[in-house]
């Protein structure tokens, strides 16, 4: 499988999560608009371990949406969650939207 994105979010595929059960499927929220980008069907487990996120799709697929993007449709599978960073002269700052 291929990393997904969807805005500032990337999923990459893993081999097997790990980490805490969290007891919601929001995968990252925007600081500034409030939007944020979760999972709204299909079954999934989001888990945490240290400062990473990880994502675990039971059912065949899950929808990953957000207020300003196109839905993403997440195959079943082991996913790690990545915000991605942007380099500025004071040093690197992960992108919100």
């Amino acid at each position: 499988m291929k990393p997904i994105r969807q805005g500032d979010v990337i999923l990459k595929p893993i081999s097997q999560v790990q980490g805490k059960k969290l007891s919601h499927l929001t995968l990252a929220e925007g600081e500034v608009t409030g939007h944020s980008h979760r999972i709204s069907s299909g079954e999934a487990q989001l888990l945490e371990k240290g400062d990473t996120l990880y994502l675990k799709v039971l059912s065949e697929t899950a929808l990953l949406v957000h207020e300003e993007h196109k839905p993403v449709t997440i195959p079943q599978g082991d996913w790690m969650v990545k915000i991605q960073r942007e380099y500025e002269p004071q040093g690197w700052r992960y992108i919100s939207d």
